[in-house]
């Protein structure tokens, strides 16, 4: 039972990871057609991904760490909640941020991948 709710946190994290890049590369390349989209491709939406993300991060990838005893895949996983946070800092719906948001969920979705494989032995 824990091991499934382990592998249920895991594709959680990576569906929401899925999310937020569809929304980046959707927000960059529909920006122009989209100038006064509210909220989806707001700053804020940034912020609460963000933490949303970080609990079920902190939560599946150390549980990982319990079974599997890697500590590279939450280090990795850290990494990439780490250059989200740093995507808020610089302007915008510019390239900078662009490039922190997208870099920094590939690498937490495929912490939560190898956990996910790591975790089932």
């Amino acid at each position: 039972m824990a091991r499934r709710f382990s592998a249920l946190l895991d594709k959680s994290a990576m569906t929401l990871s899925a999310l937020c890049i569809v929304h980046c590369l959707a927000g960059s390349l529909l920006l122009t057609l989209f100038a006064a989209s509210g909220d989806f491709l707001g700053h804020d939406v940034h912020l609460v991904g963000l933490m949303l993300a970080l609990p079920l991060a902190a939560v599946a990838l150390w549980r990982g760490v319990m079974v599997h005893h890697r500590l590279a895949i939450a280090l990795l996983g850290a990494i990439g909640i780490a250059l989200m946070a740093a995507s808020l800092a610089v302007g915008h719906g510019g390239a900078g941020e662009v490039t922190l948001s997208i870099l920094g969920v590939a690498l937490l979705g495929s912490a939560h991948l190898w956990n996910l494989r790591a975790s089932r032995g």
